[in-house]
């Protein structure tokens, strides 16, 4: 992975820090960045987290932003907050997180909060997924035709072989049909075993017995690191609370060179998904996925968008990001510090 610093320069004008100081300078506002350091959240959360009004948690939310040590990013009606990802305030942000104690009491009741928020999230999108499992490819015509997305995934994955293939949230299995029968090692992960039980008929139906199917968290993945040449996450990151985890996840699972694909919708307001389909997020910009690709280390390589064509306004564009580790193996001799040289 890359050496550079994960936030860029850590280093920041005298004016950027005092002014970062100052909005952090405030229990409440130490406290929602001390929040933020555990992902994205929006203000609804951080309410119900802190117990506070939505007016009072959006004008802390303001100091922070204005002050460099927290990015706001708008989706629809929502809007998610995080730590900063660049700029003078970015590497001052973690450094105040860092610096409290991890044991402090309010903050440890706060992550509970979290915890206990994410965890009704996570049960409702469970049920969700449940109640859709047999039917989860037809749901998937929102978008442009399936055919069109899998071609386009088939070439930006390549003709393989792939000497290993992991599908991140498989759902019913279906990139594992598609990019399995090149791969001599398959293995999907999602944390249903709903769409697991789907996935096993679906591909033992067609024949691709030697697929390895494991319940698992997206944000904990249950594989070895480094052991994959070819990553797959698709429609999965609009359902997360933290995509750019997840995608640190993923190029932790990639071999040196290995590629990273993601599959999802471009930016859209189609608000009435989050009550009926479970989506936490309408869609993702460009440049927002491939920073959080460079951010885990990884060197973006391909977008595509696949829109709907002519007459189709009711179906929702296609995303394609391709991404690969910069690491290499090599088969050449190490050379030796101790050998003269003639």
């Amino acid at each position: 992975m890359s050496d550079a610093h994960p936030y860029g320069d850590p280093t920041a004008p005298l004016s950027a820090v005092l002014a970062g100081l100052r909005a952090a300078g405030e229990p409440t506002r130490l406290r929602l960045l001390a929040l933020l350091a555990t992902g994205e959240l929006n203000v609804t959360d951080l309410t119900e987290i802190l117990g506070q009004s939505q007016p009072r948690i959006s004008r802390h939310l303001k100091l922070l932003v204005d002050a460099g040590l927290v990015e706001r990013q708008r989706e629809g009606s929502w809007a998610f907050f995080r730590l900063a990802s660049e700029g003078p305030g970015a590497g001052l942000a973690r450094d105040i997180v860092a610096r409290i104690a991890e044991r402090e009491p309010v903050l440890a009741a706060d992550r509970e909060r979290v915890a206990e928020v994410r965890a009704q999230r996570d049960a409702r999108a469970s049920e969700y997924f449940k109640t859709h499992a047999e039917t989860w490819d037809q749901i998937r015509t929102l978008h442009v035709e399936e055919a069109a997305v899998e071609a386009a995934i088939r070439e930006a994955a390549g003709p393989g072989p792939f000497r290993a293939l992991l599908d991140i949230g498989t759902g019913t299995g279906r990139m594992i049909e598609v990019l399995g029968p090149s791969a001599d090692r398959m293995v999907g992960v999602d944390m249903s075993p709903d769409m697991l039980s789907v996935a096993r008929s679906r591909l033992a139906a067609c024949g691709l017995n030697r697929a390895q199917l494991r319940q698992g968290d997206i944000y904990a993945l249950p594989v070895s690191p480094g052991g994959f040449d070819l990553v797959v996450i698709h429609q999965v990151l609009h359902f997360l609370d933290d995509p750019a985890r997840a995608i640190r996840q993923a190029a932790r699972a990639l071999a040196p060179s290995g590629r990273l694909l993601v599959v999802d919708f471009a930016p859209h307001e189609l608000e009435f998904l989050r009550e009926t389909r479970a989506h936490r997020r309408l869609g993702f910009a460009t440049d927002t996925v491939e920073a959080w690709m460079r951010q885990a280390g990884l060197h973006p390589e391909a977008q595509r968008d696949l829109t709907p064509p002519d007459g189709a306004g009711d179906k929702l564009t296609v995303s394609l990001w391709l991404a690969r580790d910069p690491r290499v193996i090599t088969d050449l001799p190490q050379s030796d510090p101790n050998r003269s040289v003639a």
